[in-house]
This record gives structure tokens, C-alpha cells and sequence, in this order.
């Protein structure tokens, strides 16, 4: 006796479901790309390490101690002596612990539907893609909850989150950037591509900056702003609206404010009630600031197909559904690479 896990799809039909599946989600998923890819184990715990792995002093090996505050690569200035064995340098690491979830959902529909319409299979494949969707944009919220809890944190204006009421300018940026720098934090140079395969690709060297479409317009307005349309070179990703110096501004809704959570707005800039404004995280990525298990392969997510068919619960045979599965942890590995700039914006 075989057993079938997906449903009354074979594990063939299961893995062109799969592939169909990532292929209308990826492209949805604006964030995992600029994090460190951590593939999904098969058969391990339910824990999964994300290991940063840096240099220090020492007299070489590999140790395994708490780095110091933005991982600083000591330098090797002092010239050999001849014959003369160095000290070395020790490759430290630190581990993040994060437990591995599942996530899903499920729709449904009838023997109705498999009788009467003339291409019956375009519906389920229909359902498929709006789950895939869902799939994306659940995954995409689950990454940014997990970015915008980091603690560096700088403020368009004033010292807290309830003092803000002033759109995002280009000092504000000059002074993210320079923290970044300062940390010695490295620009993304590549990401994740749109694929269902783990393959990369080259970007332009530069910080990453996740925004609310509510945003862009203050974006557009600074000195500076280049949109993507008149890049000289390189490869534009999903979402991408433009640069400004040294940093590429990246747009979905899936980044969302904090409402009525600043200053008094003075009816210059967006409030949900009218009163205070509301105050968007803008989320500004250097090289390996997080990890995630991505959404790539085929053991990050299963399609599951089931027909109408007689059960108990199902006497005449009437319902059937389309679902899925997939696995996700994320965990910010270096708080050092990343900044929360919290802004305003303009009405």
C-alpha cells in the first residue's frame, strides 16, 4: 500500500504544483532576497542555526565568542619576520537560535463547479495562484515584523517615535549612511533572483531601503533621487522605485506605519485620525543583517489538491479544496547592518 502526502495529486503532479506555486509568489517577495539564504534542513529539529562567522585577534583557530559591537575586522599591519611562524588571526562565530514555524491556508470548491464549467482544471490552477499570493505577502509580513523590532533606531525628528511629524530628507539619510559606514557594514552587491532555484544575481554596491508606497513621494522630491528607469547600469529587482547616493529605495504596502504613533501632525502629513502622525519605519539593509529560510525548493513549501470524493463528512461527494504548506524562520543576525529610520509622510 502506497501512501500519497498531497492530497490526489501524485508526488510529480505535487512537484509541478510546487513549481507553479513559487513561480506566481517570488515575485511578490520583496525582502528575503537582501537576507542571508538559510535553506530548510530535511529531517533535523524543528531549531534552526543561523551562524555569522567574523574575525578577531588571537592567536588563531576558531573559538566561537560573543562578537563585539559591529564585528570590526582587526587589521594584519605588522610586517613577518623571516622564517618566523604569525600569531594568526581567530575566525569567530555567534549562533542565532530560532525555532522553525508552519504556515498555510487552504480554499475550497465544489463538484458544481468540476460538472458544469468547460475547463475546470484553469480554476483549481486559479486557486492555486491566488494561495501562492497569500502564501508571499504572509511570508513578506512575517520578515518585516521581524526587521522593524531592530534596536538601532534613528528619528526624522525630535528623540521618540511620538515626537515625529517630519518627512524623510536627505540629512536623515546622510546620517543613517554614515552609521552604517562607521559600523564598517558591507553594501549588498548581490540578490537572491527571482527564481524558484537558489541562484544570484550581481546588483550595483549600496544599502537597501525598505519603504511605504506613502513614501515614495517624499523620496522622488529629494535632490538627488535617480529613478530606476534612468539607471546608466544594472539590474533592477520587484519593487524598486530609484536611488539616492548610496541608497536604493525599495516600495511595498507590506511595509506599514505605526498609525496616530507620532507627533501632531499639522495637517501636513498623512494621520489615520487626523490627529498625530503616522510614523513609517523605513528599514535601511546592509550585507547579511538577517537570515531567512527562503522561499525556494521543494522542501519550503507542498501544494495539496483534494477532488470531491465520498467520506463521511462528504456523503454525495460535493466539496473539494486547494491548500498549501510551507516552513519559515527569520532572525536578524547582525543589528549592526541595519538602521530603522522612523519618518513621516507628506500629505
Amino acid at each position: 500500500m502506497t501512501t500519497n502526502t498531497y492530497g490526489d495529486l501524485t508526488p510529480r503532479q505535487s512537484g509541478f504544483s510546487v513549481a507553479e506555486f513559487l513561480k506566481r509568489a517570488i515575485p511578490l517577495l520583496v525582502i528575503e532576497k537582501f537576507g542571508e539564504q538559510k535553506p530548510l534542513p530535511k529531517n533535523e529539529t524543528k531549531t534552526i542555526k543561523m551562524r555569522r562567522y567574523y574575525l578577531t585577534g588571537g592567536t588563531g583557530g576558531y573559538s566561537g565568542v560573543t562578537p563585539t559591537a559591529g564585528y570590526n575586522i582587526p587589521l594584519a599591519t605588522t610586517a613577518l619576520t623571516e622564517g618566523t611562524t604569525p600569531a594568526g588571526t581567530t575566525v569567530d562565530f555567534k549562533d542565532y537560535s530560532v525555532d522553525v514555524a508552519q504556515y498555510g491556508n487552504w480554499t475550497g470548491f465544489t463538484d458544481f463547479i468540476m460538472d458544469t464549467h468547460e475547463d475546470y482544471p484553469a480554476v483549481v490552477r486559479e486557486f492555486n495562484d491566488l494561495l501562492s499570493e497569500q502564501a508571499a505577502v504572509t511570508k513578506e509580513t512575517l520578515v518585516y515584523n521581524v526587521l522593524k523590532a531592530g534596536t538601532n533606531v534613528f528619528y526624522a525628528n525630535g528623540s521618540a517615535r511620538t515626537d515625529v511629524n517630519t518627512p524623510i530628507t536627505l540629512a536623515l539619510i546622510r546620517q543613517v549612511t554614515r552609521a552604517l559606514k562607521n559600523q564598517n557594514t558591507m553594501k549588498i552587491t548581490s540578490v537572491l533572483a527571482s527564481t524558484p532555484a537558489f541562484n544570484t544575481q550581481p546588483v550595483e554596491a549600496a544599502f537597501v531601503c525598505l519603504v511605504n508606497p506613502n513614501v515614495e513621494n517624499d523620496i522622488r522630491n529629494i535632490d538627488g533621487f535617480i529613478p530606476v528607469k534612468n539607471y546608466a547600469m544594472g539590474k533592477a529587482y520587484e519593487g524598486k522605485i530609484g536611488t539616492v547616493e548610496d541608497v536604493r529605495f525599495v516600495s511595498s504596502t507590506v511595509f506599514t506605519a505605526f498609525a496616530d504613533a507620532g507627533g501632531l501632525d499639522g495637517d501636513v502629513v498623512l494621520s489615520t485620525t487626523g490627529t498625530n502622525a503616522d510614523v513609517y519605519p523605513l528599514i535601511f539593509l546592509g550585507k547579511n543583517a538577517f537570515s531567512v529560510i527562503p522561499l525556494r525548493g521543494m522542501n519550503t513549501a507542498q501544494m495539496y489538491v483534494v477532488y470531491p470524493k465520498a467520506t463521511e463528512s462528504d456523503p454525495l461527494a460535493q466539496r473539494g479544496t486547494v491548500g498549501y504548506k510551507f516552513y519559515h524562520a527569520s532572525i536578524i543576525t547582525n543589528d549592526y547592518a541595519m538602521v530603522r529610520a522612523e519618518v513621516a509622510a507628506s500629505v
